[in-house]
Protein backbone atom coordinates (compact mmCIF):
# COMPACT_ATOMS: atom_id res chain seq x y z
CA UNK A 1 0.00 0.00 0.00
CA UNK A 2 1.36 3.41 -0.95
CA UNK A 3 2.26 5.72 1.84
CA UNK A 4 -0.05 8.70 2.01
CA UNK A 5 1.45 12.00 0.94
CA UNK A 6 -1.22 13.96 2.71
CA UNK A 7 0.13 16.53 5.13
CA UNK A 8 -1.49 16.67 8.57
CA UNK A 9 -4.12 19.37 8.75
CA UNK A 10 -3.10 22.50 10.57
CA UNK A 11 -5.21 23.13 13.63
CA UNK A 12 -7.20 26.32 13.26
CA UNK A 13 -7.17 28.66 16.25
CA UNK A 14 -10.87 29.39 16.70
CA UNK A 15 -10.18 32.21 19.14
CA UNK A 16 -8.41 34.46 16.65
CA UNK A 17 -10.17 37.39 15.01
CA UNK A 18 -9.39 36.01 11.55
CA UNK A 19 -11.97 33.21 11.96
CA UNK A 20 -14.85 35.71 12.03
CA UNK A 21 -16.61 37.00 8.94
CA UNK A 22 -15.45 40.58 8.37
CA UNK A 23 -17.41 41.19 5.18
CA UNK A 24 -20.43 42.42 7.16
CA UNK A 25 -19.62 45.96 8.32
CA UNK A 26 -22.11 45.55 11.18
CA UNK A 27 -20.93 42.09 12.14
CA UNK A 28 -18.94 40.92 15.14
CA UNK A 29 -15.74 40.56 13.12
CA UNK A 30 -15.59 44.25 12.25
CA UNK A 31 -16.66 45.57 15.65
CA UNK A 32 -14.36 43.35 17.66
CA UNK A 33 -11.51 44.42 15.40
CA UNK A 34 -12.33 48.07 16.07
CA UNK A 35 -12.60 47.46 19.79
CA UNK A 36 -9.22 45.72 19.97
CA UNK A 37 -7.67 48.60 18.02
CA UNK A 38 -9.29 51.06 20.45
CA UNK A 39 -7.81 49.20 23.43
CA UNK A 40 -4.34 49.47 21.92
CA UNK A 41 -4.71 53.18 21.14
CA UNK A 42 -5.87 53.81 24.72
CA UNK A 43 -2.72 52.08 26.00
CA UNK A 44 -4.40 49.10 27.61
CA UNK A 45 -1.80 46.54 28.62
CA UNK A 46 -0.67 43.91 26.15
CA UNK A 47 -2.01 41.26 28.52
CA UNK A 48 -5.47 42.86 28.56
CA UNK A 49 -5.65 43.04 24.77
CA UNK A 50 -4.33 39.50 24.35
CA UNK A 51 -6.90 38.26 26.86
CA UNK A 52 -9.99 40.06 25.58
CA UNK A 53 -9.66 39.30 21.88
CA UNK A 54 -10.02 35.49 22.15
CA UNK A 55 -12.78 35.82 24.74
CA UNK A 56 -14.81 38.07 22.45
CA UNK A 57 -14.15 35.91 19.40
CA UNK A 58 -15.34 32.89 21.35
CA UNK A 59 -18.52 34.73 22.36
CA UNK A 60 -19.09 35.93 18.78
CA UNK A 61 -18.72 32.37 17.47
CA UNK A 62 -21.22 31.11 20.05
CA UNK A 63 -23.66 33.90 19.18
CA UNK A 64 -23.27 33.49 15.41
CA UNK A 65 -23.92 29.75 15.67
CA UNK A 66 -27.29 30.66 17.16
CA UNK A 67 -28.24 33.05 14.37
CA UNK A 68 -26.95 36.29 15.90
CA UNK A 69 -23.99 37.53 13.85
CA UNK A 70 -24.22 41.21 14.79
CA UNK A 71 -23.83 42.89 18.18
CA UNK A 72 -27.20 44.60 17.71
CA UNK A 73 -28.85 41.15 17.68
CA UNK A 74 -27.75 40.44 21.24
CA UNK A 75 -30.20 41.05 24.09
CA UNK A 76 -29.96 40.59 27.82
CA UNK A 77 -31.68 37.15 27.66
CA UNK A 78 -29.08 36.10 25.09
CA UNK A 79 -26.28 37.11 27.44
CA UNK A 80 -27.96 35.22 30.27
CA UNK A 81 -28.06 32.15 28.01
CA UNK A 82 -24.35 32.61 27.35
CA UNK A 83 -23.72 32.85 31.08
CA UNK A 84 -25.57 29.56 31.51
CA UNK A 85 -23.48 28.10 28.67
CA UNK A 86 -20.26 29.03 30.50
CA UNK A 87 -21.60 27.48 33.69
CA UNK A 88 -22.45 24.20 31.92
CA UNK A 89 -19.31 24.12 29.77
CA UNK A 90 -16.81 21.33 30.39
CA UNK A 91 -13.14 21.42 29.46
CA UNK A 92 -11.29 18.54 27.85
CA UNK A 93 -10.60 17.07 31.28
CA UNK A 94 -14.36 17.17 31.94
CA UNK A 95 -13.95 19.84 34.61
CA UNK A 96 -16.08 23.01 34.62
CA UNK A 97 -14.75 26.51 34.20
CA UNK A 98 -13.97 28.10 37.54
CA UNK A 99 -16.26 30.92 38.63
CA UNK A 100 -13.27 33.24 38.36
CA UNK A 101 -12.83 32.28 34.71
CA UNK A 102 -16.57 32.64 34.05
CA UNK A 103 -16.58 36.09 35.63
CA UNK A 104 -13.47 37.10 33.66
CA UNK A 105 -15.11 36.16 30.37
CA UNK A 106 -18.37 37.87 31.21
CA UNK A 107 -16.52 41.00 32.33
CA UNK A 108 -14.79 41.17 28.94
CA UNK A 109 -18.09 40.76 27.11
CA UNK A 110 -19.72 43.39 29.33
CA UNK A 111 -16.89 45.85 28.66
CA UNK A 112 -17.26 45.26 24.92
CA UNK A 113 -20.98 46.08 24.91
CA UNK A 114 -20.44 49.11 27.10
CA UNK A 115 -17.98 50.38 24.50
CA UNK A 116 -20.42 49.60 21.66
CA UNK A 117 -23.13 51.66 23.37
CA UNK A 118 -20.72 54.55 23.87
CA UNK A 119 -19.81 54.37 20.17
CA UNK A 120 -23.54 54.39 19.27
CA UNK A 121 -23.11 51.07 17.50
CA UNK A 122 -26.09 49.70 19.45
CA UNK A 123 -29.16 51.50 20.74
CA UNK A 124 -28.85 50.19 24.29
CA UNK A 125 -26.37 48.18 26.31
CA UNK A 126 -27.81 44.68 26.91
CA UNK A 127 -25.04 43.87 29.38
CA UNK A 128 -25.57 46.86 31.66
CA UNK A 129 -27.52 44.83 34.23
CA UNK A 130 -25.82 41.48 33.70
CA UNK A 131 -25.00 40.02 37.11
CA UNK A 132 -21.65 38.32 37.43
CA UNK A 133 -21.27 35.14 39.49
CA UNK A 134 -20.39 35.77 43.10
CA UNK A 135 -16.75 34.90 43.61
CA UNK A 136 -15.59 33.09 46.74
CA UNK A 137 -12.77 34.62 48.74
CA UNK A 138 -10.40 31.76 48.13
CA UNK A 139 -7.43 31.22 50.35
CA UNK A 140 -4.19 30.03 48.77
CA UNK A 141 -4.52 26.26 48.62
CA UNK A 142 -0.96 25.53 49.65
CA UNK A 143 1.53 27.71 51.52
CA UNK A 144 5.05 26.55 52.33
CA UNK A 145 6.80 26.93 55.65
CA UNK A 146 10.25 28.51 55.70
CA UNK A 147 11.77 25.05 56.19
CA UNK A 148 9.85 23.67 53.21
CA UNK A 149 11.10 26.49 50.99
CA UNK A 150 14.65 25.58 52.00
CA UNK A 151 13.99 21.96 51.00
CA UNK A 152 12.86 23.09 47.56
CA UNK A 153 15.90 25.30 47.18
CA UNK A 154 18.42 22.77 48.51
CA UNK A 155 17.48 20.04 46.04
CA UNK A 156 18.06 22.21 42.95
CA UNK A 157 21.17 20.98 41.14
CA UNK A 158 23.36 24.05 41.21
CA UNK A 159 26.30 22.19 39.67
CA UNK A 160 24.65 22.81 36.28
CA UNK A 161 24.27 26.18 34.60
CA UNK A 162 20.49 25.94 34.31
CA UNK A 163 20.37 24.81 37.93
CA UNK A 164 22.07 28.05 38.98
CA UNK A 165 19.56 29.98 36.89
CA UNK A 166 16.63 28.08 38.41
CA UNK A 167 17.93 28.66 41.94
CA UNK A 168 18.20 32.39 41.21
CA UNK A 169 14.66 32.42 39.81
CA UNK A 170 13.12 30.71 42.84
CA UNK A 171 15.12 32.88 45.23
CA UNK A 172 13.77 36.01 43.51
CA UNK A 173 10.19 34.71 43.54
CA UNK A 174 10.46 33.86 47.24
CA UNK A 175 12.22 37.06 48.28
CA UNK A 176 10.07 39.53 46.35
CA UNK A 177 6.70 37.82 45.91
CA UNK A 178 6.47 39.11 42.34
CA UNK A 179 4.19 37.52 39.77
CA UNK A 180 5.43 35.19 37.05
CA UNK A 181 4.91 37.81 34.35
CA UNK A 182 6.79 40.38 36.44
CA UNK A 183 9.75 38.06 36.87
CA UNK A 184 9.84 37.36 33.14
CA UNK A 185 9.82 41.12 32.51
CA UNK A 186 12.86 41.82 34.69
CA UNK A 187 15.80 43.41 32.92
CA UNK A 188 19.41 43.19 34.03
CA UNK A 189 19.27 46.82 35.13
CA UNK A 190 16.11 46.40 37.25
CA UNK A 191 17.90 45.00 40.31
CA UNK A 192 19.74 47.42 42.58
CA UNK A 193 22.06 45.45 44.84
CA UNK A 194 23.24 48.54 46.71
CA UNK A 195 19.73 49.53 47.78
CA UNK A 196 18.38 45.98 47.93
CA UNK A 197 15.47 46.70 45.59
CA UNK A 198 13.91 45.44 42.38
CA UNK A 199 12.09 47.69 39.93
CA UNK A 200 8.92 46.11 38.53
CA UNK A 201 7.91 47.58 35.19
CA UNK A 202 4.23 47.70 34.32
CA UNK A 203 2.95 45.18 36.82
CA UNK A 204 -0.74 44.39 37.00
CA UNK A 205 -2.76 47.43 35.95
CA UNK A 206 0.37 48.80 34.24
CA UNK A 207 1.61 50.09 37.60
CA UNK A 208 5.36 50.36 38.15
CA UNK A 209 6.61 49.70 41.67
CA UNK A 210 9.78 49.15 43.65
CA UNK A 211 10.00 46.13 45.94
CA UNK A 212 12.64 45.01 48.44
CA UNK A 213 14.74 41.98 47.56
CA UNK A 214 16.86 40.08 50.07
CA UNK A 215 20.58 39.88 49.70
CA UNK A 216 20.61 36.10 49.45
CA UNK A 217 18.45 36.34 46.33
CA UNK A 218 20.72 39.07 45.00
CA UNK A 219 23.75 36.86 45.61
CA UNK A 220 22.28 34.05 43.53
CA UNK A 221 21.31 36.47 40.77
CA UNK A 222 24.83 37.84 40.80
CA UNK A 223 26.22 34.30 40.49
CA UNK A 224 23.85 33.59 37.59
CA UNK A 225 24.79 36.82 35.82
CA UNK A 226 28.49 36.23 36.31
CA UNK A 227 28.73 32.52 35.52
CA UNK A 228 25.71 31.53 33.45
CA UNK A 229 23.97 34.35 31.60
CA UNK A 230 26.96 35.33 29.41
CA UNK A 231 26.90 31.81 27.94
CA UNK A 232 23.17 32.01 27.19
CA UNK A 233 23.06 35.41 25.53
CA UNK A 234 22.50 35.36 21.78
CA UNK A 235 21.67 39.00 21.18
CA UNK A 236 23.95 41.30 23.13
CA UNK A 237 21.29 44.00 23.07
CA UNK A 238 18.78 41.80 24.90
CA UNK A 239 18.61 43.00 28.51
CA UNK A 240 16.17 40.31 29.68
CA UNK A 241 17.50 39.00 32.98
CA UNK A 242 16.45 35.35 32.89
CA UNK A 243 17.09 33.57 29.61
CA UNK A 244 16.26 30.12 28.25
CA UNK A 245 18.89 27.66 27.08
CA UNK A 246 18.28 29.05 23.58
CA UNK A 247 19.16 32.56 24.65
CA UNK A 248 15.61 33.87 24.40
CA UNK A 249 13.21 35.12 27.07
CA UNK A 250 11.70 32.27 29.06
CA UNK A 251 8.27 31.08 27.96
CA UNK A 252 5.68 31.58 30.76
CA UNK A 253 4.29 28.05 30.57
CA UNK A 254 7.78 26.56 30.45
CA UNK A 255 8.74 28.51 33.57
CA UNK A 256 5.61 27.37 35.42
CA UNK A 257 6.25 23.75 34.49
CA UNK A 258 9.87 23.98 35.63
CA UNK A 259 9.07 25.58 39.00
CA UNK A 260 6.19 23.15 39.57
CA UNK A 261 8.61 20.30 38.94
CA UNK A 262 11.06 21.67 41.50
CA UNK A 263 8.31 21.81 44.12
CA UNK A 264 7.22 18.25 43.27
CA UNK A 265 10.80 16.94 43.52
CA UNK A 266 10.98 18.17 47.11
CA UNK A 267 8.17 15.70 47.98
CA UNK A 268 6.43 18.04 50.40
CA UNK A 269 2.94 16.79 49.69
CA UNK A 270 2.15 20.25 48.36
CA UNK A 271 1.83 21.53 44.83
CA UNK A 272 2.17 24.86 43.10
CA UNK A 273 4.38 26.93 40.88
CA UNK A 274 5.45 30.58 40.77
CA UNK A 275 2.42 31.86 42.68
CA UNK A 276 3.12 29.40 45.49
CA UNK A 277 6.18 31.45 46.47
CA UNK A 278 4.15 34.68 46.24
CA UNK A 279 1.61 33.28 48.70
CA UNK A 280 4.37 31.93 50.91
CA UNK A 281 6.28 35.21 51.06
CA UNK A 282 3.17 37.16 52.01
CA UNK A 283 2.12 34.68 54.67
CA UNK A 284 5.56 34.37 56.28
CA UNK A 285 6.04 38.12 56.40
CA UNK A 286 2.65 38.57 58.03
CA UNK A 287 3.51 35.86 60.55
CA UNK A 288 6.75 37.70 61.17
CA UNK A 289 4.84 40.84 62.14
CA UNK A 290 4.89 42.87 58.91
CA UNK A 291 2.09 45.40 58.57
CA UNK A 292 -0.48 44.31 56.00
CA UNK A 293 -0.07 47.63 54.17
CA UNK A 294 3.60 46.90 53.58
CA UNK A 295 2.59 43.58 52.09
CA UNK A 296 -0.02 45.34 49.96
CA UNK A 297 2.61 47.63 48.48
CA UNK A 298 5.12 44.83 47.90
CA UNK A 299 2.59 42.58 46.17
CA UNK A 300 1.27 45.44 44.05
CA UNK A 301 -2.35 45.00 45.13
CA UNK A 302 -4.62 47.92 44.34
CA UNK A 303 -6.97 46.88 47.13
CA UNK A 304 -6.12 46.18 50.75
CA UNK A 305 -8.97 43.67 50.71
CA UNK A 306 -7.04 41.55 48.22
CA UNK A 307 -4.06 41.36 50.55
CA UNK A 308 -6.14 40.56 53.62
CA UNK A 309 -6.92 37.04 52.39
CA UNK A 310 -3.42 36.18 53.59
CA UNK A 311 -4.20 37.18 57.17
CA UNK A 312 -6.60 34.25 57.41
CA UNK A 313 -3.80 31.86 56.59
CA UNK A 314 -1.73 33.35 59.42
CA UNK A 315 -3.99 32.32 62.29
CA UNK A 316 -1.17 30.27 63.88
CA UNK A 317 0.87 33.46 64.15
CA UNK A 318 -1.98 35.10 66.10
CA UNK A 319 -2.13 32.10 68.43
CA UNK A 320 1.63 32.25 68.94
CA UNK A 321 1.45 35.93 69.84
CA UNK A 322 -1.33 35.16 72.30
CA UNK A 323 0.81 32.51 73.98
CA UNK A 324 3.78 34.85 74.08
CA UNK A 325 5.96 32.42 72.16
CA UNK A 326 5.76 33.73 68.60
CA UNK A 327 9.11 33.46 66.80
CA UNK A 328 10.04 36.20 64.33
CA UNK A 329 10.49 34.80 60.82
CA UNK A 330 13.58 36.02 59.06
CA UNK A 331 13.26 36.07 55.29
CA UNK A 332 17.04 36.31 54.90
CA UNK A 333 17.82 33.33 57.15
CA UNK A 334 18.61 29.86 55.92
CA UNK A 335 21.21 28.14 53.87
CA UNK A 336 22.53 29.74 50.72
CA UNK A 337 25.43 31.39 49.02
CA UNK A 338 25.72 34.02 51.72
CA UNK A 339 23.84 35.10 54.86
CA UNK A 340 22.96 38.78 54.91
CA UNK A 341 20.86 41.25 56.84
CA UNK A 342 17.74 43.15 55.85
CA UNK A 343 19.12 46.70 55.77
CA UNK A 344 18.28 47.01 52.09
CA UNK A 345 14.67 46.06 52.68
CA UNK A 346 14.38 48.47 55.60
CA UNK A 347 15.64 51.28 53.39
CA UNK A 348 12.80 50.87 50.94
CA UNK A 349 10.00 50.74 53.54
CA UNK A 350 9.54 54.55 53.70
CA UNK A 351 9.02 54.55 49.94
CA UNK A 352 6.44 51.77 50.22
CA UNK A 353 4.57 53.57 53.00
CA UNK A 354 4.54 56.79 50.96
CA UNK A 355 3.25 54.88 47.95
CA UNK A 356 0.31 53.50 49.92
CA UNK A 357 -0.49 56.91 51.46
CA UNK A 358 -0.41 58.61 48.07
CA UNK A 359 -2.79 55.99 46.71
CA UNK A 360 -5.18 56.54 49.61
CA UNK A 361 -4.99 60.33 49.35
CA UNK A 362 -5.74 60.35 45.65
CA UNK A 363 -8.60 57.91 46.06
CA UNK A 364 -7.07 55.56 43.51
CA UNK A 365 -7.36 52.38 45.57
CA UNK A 366 -9.79 50.12 43.77
CA UNK A 367 -10.94 46.54 43.75
CA UNK A 368 -8.51 44.08 42.26
CA UNK A 369 -10.59 40.93 42.59
CA UNK A 370 -8.71 38.93 40.01
CA UNK A 371 -5.32 39.55 41.82
CA UNK A 372 -3.53 36.68 43.44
Amino acid sequence: MEASNRQPERRVDLTRLEVLDRSDVEGFGVWIGRYVAWLRVRNFSTRTVASREPILVSFASWSTARGMSRPRDVTKPVLERYQEHLFQYRKRNDKPLSFTTQAHRLTSVRAFFKWLARENAIAANPASELELPKLPTRLPRDVLTAAEVERVLDQIDTTSELGVRDRAIVEVLYSTGIRRSELLGLAVTDLDAERGTAFIREGKGQRDRVVPIGERALAWVEKYQREVRPGLVVDGRDMTLFLSDRGTALDPDTLSTRVRGLVAQAKLGKSGSCHLFRHTMATLMLEGGADVRFIQAILGHASLQTTEIYTRVSIRALKAVHDGTHPTARMGAGRGVVERGSDGAQGVLPFLVAEVRDEDAEGESGDDDADG
